[in-house]
């Protein structure tokens, strides 16, 4: 199972200098994951819709998923007069059931989780997406991991596979070294390759703020996703995995 993991900096590249949201497209389908997990994806802006050559109909989620993604979820976080943006999701297999929870710690950094599952259902475990994007002070990451520990343990029962991906802006490694204690998760660039991703900023990358975590799943293969044409599309690389599934 192939796994892709991006912040799309709302469809702009760095500094907002150019929409680049068809190139971002482009880039997704040349990986051809089964599961995307998106940060910083805009369901609506009328500004944008007005002023921005080329701004899609459909909503951002909708227009990367294409028709290679025929499902997919979307969460919206930030609401503003003009519009909102949220995390969303693209599958190749369709979602039993999705939900966003809000983990907002202030209004300056509306933030949630969007928790997933893929198949299931009849008795058959279903596999548990979460994509999440983090605040930037410690002190409120710390906060919405503890609400993330306590939402996997109420909703994600132990023996169904899980992933959990997105934006943590965890360059200390604490609010991840609390997942791994809390929930036994792995992380799975770290896992394949000895440390975990740098992913910050795109062009030269420096900051591990992106992660992939799973459970009840074996890392196979990991990297990020920097090279042409990542470097020149969101501020954030793309990180990109391969993992095995439970027989």
């Amino acid at each position: 199972m192939k796994v892709l993991s991006y912040n799309i900096h709302k469809g702009f590249a760095f500094a907002n200098r150019r929409f680049v949201l068809a190139q971002i497209r482009s880039a997704l389908a040349s990986v051809d994951a089964d599961i995307v997990f998106l940060q910083e994806v805009i369901g609506e802006h009328h500004h944008h819709a007005r002023k921005v050559v080329d701004w899609p109909t459909a909503a951002q989620c909708e227009f990367l998923a294409d028709s290679l993604w025929p499902h997919h979820a979307y969460g919206r976080n930030a609401v503003y007069d003009h519009g909102h943006h949220g995390n969303a999701i693209l599958s190749k297999h369709p979602f039993s059931a999705w939900d966003n929870i809000d983990v907002t710690n202030h209004a300056l950094e509306r933030r949630g989780l969007l928790h997933g599952v893929i198949g299931g259902g009849a008795g058959a475990p279903g596999l548990h997406v979460i994509c999440c994007h983090l605040d930037l002070l410690e002190r409120g990451r710390l906060r919405q991991i503890q609400r993330l520990v306590e939402r996997i343990h109420a909703a994600v029962p132990a023996g169904e596979p899980l992933i959990v991906a997105g934006d943590f802006n965890d360059w200390t490694g604490q609010a991840g070294a609390l997942l791994e204690r809390e929930l036994g998760l792995i992380e799975v660039h770290r896992a394949v390759n000895g440390v975990a991703a740098k992913s910050f900023p795109a062009w030269m990358p420096m900051l591990k703020l992106d992660r992939m975590y799973c459970r009840g799943l074996t890392p196979v293969r990991a990297q990020v996703l920097s090279g042409p044409p990542w470097r020149t599309l969101s501020d954030h690389a793309a990180l990109f995995a391969e993992l095995e599934m439970p027989s």
